[in-house]
């Protein structure tokens, strides 16, 4: 894995396994621009208000989730909920995904996993925990960096409701003025 500035730059078999087919020409695309990948981020960017409206509806089904069963569960299961109901609500959601890592050129088998990703846009990060710590919203923009996804939220679900144990993180591109 590479750094640049704030980014890291992922090879191409990294969005291989990480972009959705309808995605991957496009990331080949950007691969070769200043020699970083940036996996889509600087076009899902142009995307934002969809995905304001996308994470509004997976807060959505996770408010559902929480008000049904409440706080004192397994984090799996609020996982195997939420994708019930984000699927009832027509969302794709793909689970366990494998993130790929390079580190000099060599592949790390660390095991990193995204809970969830919906609509090929946004990760999410389910816990349930008694707090959320600082190490849980830098996994989820590490998962943002390494991915390139516009958009992160991070749940959990030991709270007397969700909207104390939720956070929203965006990728740090999205904060990044461009050159132009």
């Amino acid at each position: 894995m590479e750094e640049h500035g704030n980014f890291f730059s992922l090879g191409r078999a990294a969005s291989e396994q990480t972009l959705p087919t309808s995605q991957r020409s496009r990331a080949r695309k950007l691969e070769n621009r200043d020699g970083a990948l940036y996996a889509l981020a600087s076009w899902v960017i142009t995307q934002s208000a969809q995905v304001d409206e996308l994470t509004e509806k997976i807060i959505g089904c996770a408010i559902e989730v929480h008000r049904l069963l409440g706080p004192g569960l397994l984090e799996s299961v609020y996982h195997e909920c939420l994708i019930i109901e984000l699927t009832q609500q027509g969302l794709q959601v793909d689970t366990e995904l494998s993130l790929r890592l390079d580190y000099k050129g060599q592949r790390i088998g660390g095991g990193l996993r995204l809970d969830l990703l919906v609509n090929s846009s946004v990760v999410v990060e389910l816990k349930a925990v008694e707090s959320l710590h600082p190490v849980h919203s830098a996994q989820v923009i590490t998962y943002l960096k390494l991915s390139g996804y516009p958009a992160g939220l991070l749940m959990n679900f030991n709270s007397t409701t969700l909207k104390t144990g939720l956070k929203r993180v965006d990728h740090p591109d999205r904060y990044v003025k461009k050159k132009t």
